[in-house]
């Protein structure tokens, strides 16, 4: 009888569904910060006696995982995620794409197509694989498009610290009151660090400087530098701030005049196959009657 094993393997696949579904959902939904990352991020002094390690064995076996495969850490930090969380979504995602040809052979095997045990198998695993893959390119394709939308923030805030500078401010209050203009996802992080580096009685160039390298924006690191020649050596830098903001406008100009040849490019092979179909419906009654 064909559906001699069907009966416990839908039960089986229903439960790793299942299990798969409710950490999808888990993920998605927002969950409440807990307090000792949050307090780790503001760099407490308080932070050594709150925070207490954590006991959970599902946390330690995502926390090894981790630590043995290449984990894309600057893009995760740019998007405020653990590699724990990210470790998390391959598994959830993995489990999926292996989830989903056994359950499309049940489904056809009560409609009469029997087929080979191997063959869910195999597609299983082929598909697990495609879709941690998947999951790890759209990882990728999140922070590169976080990365292009923090660059046009710091080109905005140049210019906003410039125009503090010419005010007469201080370098740190230039700094503090330009990022307090602005809103945004962007500026929320850059004030974060500033208020890091006031709490650790440290200079806010040298935070934005690090926050640079954790997160893979150079162009932070740059106002930094300029920032930190004003504050050492008392230089006059609005200028240089401006036209390093103009430099910013120039590149993020050519690299969207690039991409939208390169969608222009791309469009121009529809046209042309749909050019060569209507030529084949033309000649094709010509070349019947011949």
């Amino acid at each position: 009888m064909i559906l001699h094993w069907t009966f416990p393997a839908v039960i089986i696949g229903g439960s790793f569904a299942g299990l798969g579904l409710f950490l999808l959902v888990r993920e998605l939904l927002p969950a409440t910060p807990a307090l000792g990352p949050a307090l780790r991020r503001r760099h407490y002094p308080v932070v050594a006696s709150v925070h207490t390690p954590q006991t959970g064995s599902s946390n330690a076996l995502l926390t090894s995982i981790a630590t043995k495969i290449r984990v894309p850490r600057r893009d995760l930090a740019l998007l405020g995620r653990t590699p724990e969380a990210y470790v998390l979504m391959l598994v959830v995602y993995g489990l999926i794409g292996l989830l989903v040809p056994p359950i499309a052979v049940f489904l056809l095997s009560m409609l009469g197509f029997g087929l080979p045990i191997v063959v869910p198998a195999l597609a299983g695993v082929m598909f697990a694989i495609l879709f941690v893959f998947l999951a790890h390119r759209q990882t990728l394709a999140k922070a590169k498009a976080a990365r292009q939308e923090f660059v046009r923030a710091v080109c905005t805030y140049l210019d906003l610290v410039a125009l503090q500078l010419s005010a007469s401010h201080g370098p740190v209050q230039a700094l503090e009151q330009a990022v307090n203009i602005c809103h945004g996802w962007v500026f929320e992080r850059i004030r974060e660090a500033l208020l890091r580096a006031q709490m650790q009685m440290r200079f806010p160039w040298q935070e934005l400087r690090d926050m640079s390298e954790e997160i893979g924006v150079p162009e932070l690191g740059d106002v930094g530098a300029i920032m930190q020649t004003s504050g050492s050596e008392g230089a006059q830098v609005h200028h240089t701030l401006r036209q390093q903001a103009d430099a910013l406008r120039d590149q993020i100009r050519t690299d969207a005049l690039a991409k939208a040849e390169s969608v222009s490019g791309r469009l121009d092979i529809p046209g042309a196959v749909l050019v060569f179909v209507l030529v084949i419906f033309v000649i094709y009654p010509f070349m019947a009657r011949i």
